[in-house]
């Protein structure tokens, strides 16, 4: 049966149409007036038992198709009754004009007049404008939930498939409140419908019975009126009950459980007021001309429960007295339960601990950038700085954790890694930034500035003026590029601080699907993995690039066993690299242009480097002052005739110097005569000496 479920559906809703068209017998009428009933009901307890709305998202199909259904026992019950007059034999319909309201017309159509107006003007009218705030602020609140998505993606605690199934559920929850807001016009409507019908069915049962039958007037209203009034009844019953349905789940937004817990658990969390409200009845039942016994079973009902929950509830262990320990800030007083005790679970100490290698925060003014619902491109650009990255470095980054911050200017934003700052800036996102790049004839109309990546001198100017910026020879790009561009750069200058256990992780199972043995034969035999993480990142800090792991693992392969030390080690993969390295400082005529050091200031570095936690060359300050200098010098001539700072060492002490330069003179090239291929040219265009 289930297998033809939508099939069945199908003819039943066609089934009904039909109804308003073909002849019943009476004793299908009472079983369909029946199922309208339980239909009715059944809808009313299952939207009390969901916890989410969505759980129930064909409730507006449904409202359609039992009001349908409703109208369709309308005029089907009103062809039989004013056919048959006295001979109708609906048991159901003469159940509610004869039982319920005592067989007297005038009450049951006042009461039927009442629970109109009780569902058209209370419920309906109350459901309908729910509906209709629930869904605007559900839209409204879509790009906001998406962004969160897009950034949770972002970070890595989504997957996509994940964000894929959140973003749907956005879109069924807006696409549910704004069907309830045009099912609700059903409801309203049907309320409408029932006030004509049911005037309409008295006033042709009359005429039909005064004209057609002879009846008196008396006569013709007790038998027809009667019967409208009941068949009124029948329908408005199962309609108020839906409506009330219809109110429950649009009024259920915030709910967690089911309605019955809600109200149990909310109602009863202070016992303090069952037990003010419990007094106040009993005073009200023992003082005041008010029904005493009703109101000492009610009061004396309520301050048991209250007396109940006092003692059910549990107490917290009294603290031991003397123990000199005080109570951590922000915790409940003492004698106040708290809700559990911190920072007991693995899920919230992992909240507090840092776990994202790269982190950005925005400020507010920041947050239409990332936006993608506004036309913000943030978050598309972050991954092209990782994929950038990928392929320039070789560095796998996790995904990179965006997140609004209150602590920020309104355009403000923070780079950090491993949870320390590294980088920060104010964009203008309705501006541009026109960037001097050394030749540009300023200044601009606009906010002068620095722009963030290399310090160079720029100004925010508006739209207007991009044109006089280019042709002054300014450098003219959007916020969104200077973001993604300080952002590469930032993560280029600490590129050895992110490769975490991690992005090692990562590389190491990518290098594994094609070189397994390869892998196998360095870790753990000859080093293990925090050894070989250490090489990468000796790297890294270089800014030489490690995509080429497959070599640099058989480097290791071939040397680790007989060097120990991971700075020689680093150097012998360098080397492997020399043609990948020098391939990025060579110039326009493919050679590489250097600085060289004097053999006798190499002789006298080499006999100066010391052992710490890393060697290091240890030279008199005044003689590093003056080398400074005169390296400083050197670099100089050399970027005036177009060529990168670079300087070339014997392999021996390249490390050395590096580290010894690199603290003054940053973005600087280190290189050793070793590692420039034969084929590679190498110039020297100046030499350090000291005198």
């Amino acid at each position: 049966m289930f297998k033809y479920v939508d099939v069945i559906v199908a003819l039943l809703i066609v089934a009904i149409v039909l109804l308003m068209i073909i002849p019943i017998p009476t004793m299908l009428l009472d079983f369909l007036q029946l199922l309208n009933i339980s239909l009715a009901v059944l809808l009313l307890l299952t939207t009390m038992y969901i916890s989410s709305a969505l759980e129930l998202s064909s409730f507006p199909t449904l409202l359609l198709i039992l009001t349908l259904f409703r109208l369709a026992l309308n005029v089907t019950s009103t062809r039989l009754i004013l056919l048959q007059g006295r001979s109708f034999g609906g048991r159901v319909i003469r159940a509610f004009g004869e039982f319920v309201v005592g067989g007297d017309y005038v009450v049951g159509l006042v009461i039927f007049l009442i629970l109109v107006v009780i569902q058209f003007i209370v419920i309906t009218r109350g459901a309908e404008r729910i509906a209709e705030v629930a869904a605007r602020f559900t839209l409204d609140a879509m790009p906001g939930k998406q962004m969160s998505i897009d950034a949770d993606l972002s970070a890595g605690l989504i997957t996509e498939e994940e964000a894929k199934e959140k973003r749907a559920e956005i879109r069924r929850e807006a696409d549910f409140y704004g069907a309830m807001d045009g099912a609700s016009r059903f409801v309203r409507g049907d309320a409408i419908a029932s006030i004509v019908i049911t005037l309409v069915n008295i006033v042709g049962g009359l005429i039909i019975g005064i004209l057609r039958q002879g009846m008196s007037v008396g006569e013709a209203a007790q038998v027809y009126t009667l019967l409208t009034v009941g068949d009124g009844l029948v329908a408005q019953i199962p309609a108020l009950l839906i409506s009330t349905a219809s109110g429950i789940i649009v009024s259920r937004a915030a709910s967690k459980e089911n309605l019955g817990r809600d109200i149990t658990r909310e109602l009863s969390r202070e016992t303090k007021v069952v037990l003010l409200t419990g007094g106040t009845v009993l005073f009200l039942g023992l003082f005041t001309p008010l029904p005493a016994l009703p109101a000492l079973l009610l009061g004396g009902a309520l301050l048991s429960l209250g007396f109940l929950a006092m003692r059910t509830s549990p107490k917290p262990p009294p603290a031991p007295a003397g123990t000199g320990i005080r109570e951590e800030a922000g915790a409940p007083p003492s004698g106040v339960p708290a809700k559990g005790p911190p920072l007991t679970t693995p899920e919230e100490v992992s909240e507090v601990i840092q776990s994202d290698t790269v982190e950005v925060e925005i400020g507010y003014g920041l947050i239409p950038l990332a936006d993608p619902s506004q036309g913000g491109d943030l978050l598309e650009r972050v991954t092209m700085v990782r994929k950038q990255l990928a392929y320039e470095l070789g560095l796998v980054l996790t995904p990179i954790r965006m997140r609004d911050s209150v602590l920020l200017k309104a355009n403000e934003y923070v780079i950090k890694i491993r949870g320390a700052e590294v980088g920060r800036y104010e964009l203008f996102p309705d501006r541009l930034l026109a960037i001097n790049p050394g030749f540009a004839q300023g200044p601009l109309p606009g906010i002068k500035t620095k722009e963030p990546s290399f310090g160079l001198e720029a100004y925010w100017i508006d739209e207007s003026y991009r044109e006089m910026a280019t042709e002054k020879g300014f450098t003219v790009v959007d916020a969104a590029t200077v973001f993604a561009t300080h952002l590469a750069e930032v993560i280029r200058r600490h590129a050895d601080e992110t490769l975490e256990s991690r992005e090692f992780n990562l590389l190491l199972e990518g290098l594994r699907r094609t070189h397994e043995e390869l892998v196998d034969e360095v870790i753990p035999a000859l080093l293990k993995r925090h050894e070989v993480r250490k090489i990468l990142q000796n790297l890294l800090k270089e800014r030489v690039s490690i995509r080429n792991l497959p070599l640099i693992f058989e480097t290791l392969a071939e040397n680790a066993e007989k060097i120990s030390d991971l700075d020689l080690l680093t150097e012998k993969v360098r080397r492997a690299l020399g043609r990948q390295i020098v391939q990025s400082l060579l110039s326009e005529d493919g050679r590489i242009h250097a600085v060289a050091l004097d053999p006798q200031l190499e002789e006298r570095f080499a006999g100066s480097i010391r052992e710490g936690e890393e060697r290091y060359i240890s030279i008199n300050p005044e003689i590093l002052r003056e080398f400074l200098e005169k390296l400083n010098g050197s670099l100089e001539k050399l970027m005036k005739k177009g060529f990168l700072p670079v300087i070339v060492t014997s392999g021996s002490i390249r490390l050395y110097v590096y580290r010894l330069v690199s603290r003054y003179i940053p973005n600087l090239s280190v290189i050793a005569y070793e590692e420039v291929p034969d084929d590679i040219v190498l110039v020297v265009e100046d030499v350090v000496r000291l005198g």
